[in-house]
């Protein structure tokens, strides 16, 4: 049902999650495990896959925190469950012991982060928009906010899409090139004339190293190749399927 990093089960006080699409009751397209309030699977499936979720982490159903993603560099402080609307934000941070930091991904990376000594967590939906603009920065900034600091903070960035799997035309390598100079290194040879694919996690590993922090674990998963286990979004276009399951990704500080 979920996937673990050691570099966070070593974390006190932290419990953690990347859940994989087993282990619920949504079906189809959708099965089973989905978590994703903006897919079209039936809305009371999904509120039972999330209080799974939610259990597997060990807080309440309603402390299972998500925000309105945009794949924008914004990072939004929580406190507790929202009133109203979610807001709309690609990383949430907290020092609220029995809240979860849930981010929702179909390939993007989903990065968890820790600092045990100043118990502040964060949880980040970083794809190649938010990773340019600086979602990771913004995680960081708004951890240190809260008392943590770089140097001890740890990351992992759970299932996402391979670079073997993410090949981009002409216009996204013209507009990488000009919002992220200097990380070329990060498209390599695609078949196709004018095409390239796309290393992400290596680009958000870099983004992580060049930001000081103590450690950055890739766990190596690719939601592309490993369909029994994720959800993609790319996968499930060059199907042309009407829609796609959403993978949840969470952390937790316990009491």
């Amino acid at each position: 049902m979920f996937i673990q990093a050691p570099a966070l089960v070593s974390q006190p006080n932290v419990s953690h999650a990347f859940f994989t699409r087993q282990g619920g009751v949504s079906e189809g397209i959708y099965a089973s495990l989905n978590g994703g309030i903006g897919s079209s699977d039936e809305p009371a499936r999904v509120q039972e896959n999330r209080r799974r979720m939610a259990e597997a982490v060990g807080i309440a159903p309603d402390a299972l925190i998500s925000v309105y993603q945009v794949h924008s560099p914004d990072a939004v402080i929580v406190e507790g469950p929202w009133r109203g609307e979610r807001p709309r934000a690609d990383a949430m941070v907290t020092a609220t012991p029995g809240l979860a930091l849930a981010i929702t991904t179909a390939d993007c990376g989903p990065v968890l982060f820790s600092d045990a000594e100043a118990r502040v967590i964060a949880a980040a939906h970083a794809g190649w928009r938010g990773a340019v603009t600086g979602v990771l920065e913004s995680t960081i900034a708004a951890m240190e906010k809260l008392g943590a600091r770089r140097e001890r903070i740890v990351a992992v960035l759970g299932p996402t899409i391979s670079q073997k799997a993410y090949e981009v035309g002409p216009d996204f390598i013209k507009r990488f090139g000009e919002e992220a100079p200097g990380h070329e290194r990060f498209l390599g040879k695609a078949e196709r004339l004018d095409h390239a694919m796309f290393d992400l996690p290596g680009f958000i590993g870099a983004r992580l190293d060049a930001a000081g922090i103590a450690a950055f674990t890739d766990l190596g998963l690719c939601t592309y190749s490993d369909e029994e286990r994720f959800f993609s979004y790319r996968r499930t276009t060059h199907r042309q399927e009407p829609d796609y399951g959403r993978l949840i990704s969470a952390i937790a500080l316990t009491p």
